[in-house]
């Protein structure tokens, strides 16, 4: 790849890039937007992109950033890195954080310090309820009235479990076209539980965590959002039961979006019993945990029907001593946006489930749309502001996490080859990223 400022002061041209896939063609790029596509276009600086795919700048609806207050797993700077390296240009740092991104002070300090790092753009999510506690409403308004203009709430790590309370948020945020995005977790179902309730758990002698919970809640919330006129998104949908809820949601034109991270569409409980390193490796423990491979073909499915609208990372960074320890002890979660990309291209794009057009449809379009994220998940064409993702499918790395810029390294695909390679991102037209690394 040609090399090419960070801050370029002139034009840009990008040459050859196949466009969602398709035919090879240059992009010009002025002023942080999209001034021309065509062939044989000339600029200040040219970076050349044959045999890469061009796709719109990816945006994530789940990201945990852990600051304010766990800066020794993640920090916004370190975070936001990762998340260029990534592709992203655009995430949403989720709000359990320390103190809790409850009022708008917590969310502003959140959008200064993605601004100040500058690597992609941040979005807090607020809390629905106080301190994430499940019993007031938060200062929904407040924090939507911002600088940070909060859009998404959610309580994630925890279920907004009444079920007044989460009608009176789905109520209050229609006054701002905001949405309450769930953690879908019926918690007297949970309590204890360890792993997907199935036969490996029986095996382990793991407490199991039934598919129920999860879709209890969101057939509940379903006809919570139904009955007041609301949005409502699931987050990190897991099981088949769970998409055929919002498939029967969504038949009815109810206002129900959904998500899926990219784990729970390639990896199963049987990890947990028989991964390269053995059983009770705590590096598979997540919350919704890994299920079976009937419901990772059903998530497939679904993502590709649009029954699930988008792929979201639930990028969860924790350092060393919290998973590097016995399995019950251990946190939940996993990091991923650095892999994202290409477990999208192994799980969907290389079973042909989906081409181009649908991973930018699933990873910067919809989320960027649910999330009302002006500026982001448009189209590249003329005219739109220059956020850009150079990618190579033809690619294939093992993955290091000594390698990678988030602070954690947590990833379950550690030692595995995966597809693909971000090879550039440009947010409004400033590479943040190029030929692999940060720019």
């Amino acid at each position: 790849m040609s090399p090419v400022s960070p801050v370029s002061p002139g034009s840009i041209v990008i040459k050859g890039a196949r466009i969602l896939g398709g035919e090879p063609a240059d992009i010009l790029i002025e002023d942080g937007v999209i001034a021309g596509i065509g062939r044989d276009l000339a600029g200040d600086e040219t970076v050349e992109a044959a045999g890469l795919i061009a796709l719109p700048g990816l945006v994530d609806l789940h990201t945990h950033l852990r600051e304010p207050g766990r800066e020794d797993a993640e920090t916004v700077e370190t975070g936001t890195r990762a998340a260029a390296l990534g592709g992203y240009t655009a995430v949403h740092a989720m709000a359990n954080t320390s103190p809790v991104a409850d009022t708008a002070g917590v969310v502003e300090q959140v959008w200064r310090l993605g601004q100040e790092a500058g690597h992609c753009d941040v979005q807090p999510v607020g809390a629905v309820t106080e301190g994430l506690a499940g019993e007031r409403l938060a200062e929904l308004g407040a924090m939507a009235d911002s600088a940070a203009r909060v859009r998404v709430f959610s309580d994630d790590g925890k279920c907004v479990s009444d079920a007044v309370l989460m009608r009176r948020a789905l109520e209050y945020v229609k006054a701002f076209d905001g949405v309450v995005a769930q953690h879908a977790q019926e918690p007297r179902l949970t309590a204890g539980a360890q792993m997907n309730e199935g036969a490996v758990s029986g095996r382990l002698g793991l407490t199991g965590w039934p598919a129920v919970a999860e879709e209890a809640i969101i057939a509940r919330d379903c006809l919570l959002a139904a009955h007041v006129g609301s949005r409502l998104h699931v987050c990190h949908l897991s099981t088949a039961g769970s998409v055929e809820i919002v498939r029967w949601a969504k038949s009815k034109g109810w206002n129900v979006t959904a998500e899926v991270t990219p784990h729970h569409l390639l990896l199963t409980d049987d990890l947990v019993e028989d991964s390269p390193v053995g059983a009770y490796n705590p590096i598979y423990k997540v919350n919704p945990p890994l299920r079976t491979r009937e419901d990772v073909e059903a998530l497939r499915a679904a993502l590709a029907d649009g029954t699930i609208d988008v792929v979201a990372t639930d990028h969860a960074p924790h350092p060393v001593e919290d998973k590097e320890t016995e399995w019950a002890a251990a946190a939940m979660g996993m990091i991923g946006l650095e892999t994202a990309l290409s477990v999208v291209q192994e799980a969907m794009v290389e079973t042909g489930l989906l081409d181009w057009a649908g991973v930018a449809e699933r990873m910067s379009y919809a989320p960027a749309r649910i999330g009302r994220l002006a500026g982001h998940g448009r189209p590249i064409e003329v005219g739109s502001p220059a956020n850009i993702t150079l990618y190579d499918p033809s690619a294939r790395e093992e993955v290091d996490p000594g390698s990678y810029a988030s602070k954690s390294r947590n990833t379950p695909y550690e030692g595995r080859t995966l597809p693909g390679r971000v090879v550039a991102t440009f947010l409004r037209g400033r590479a943040t990223v190029l030929d692999g690394k940060l720019a």
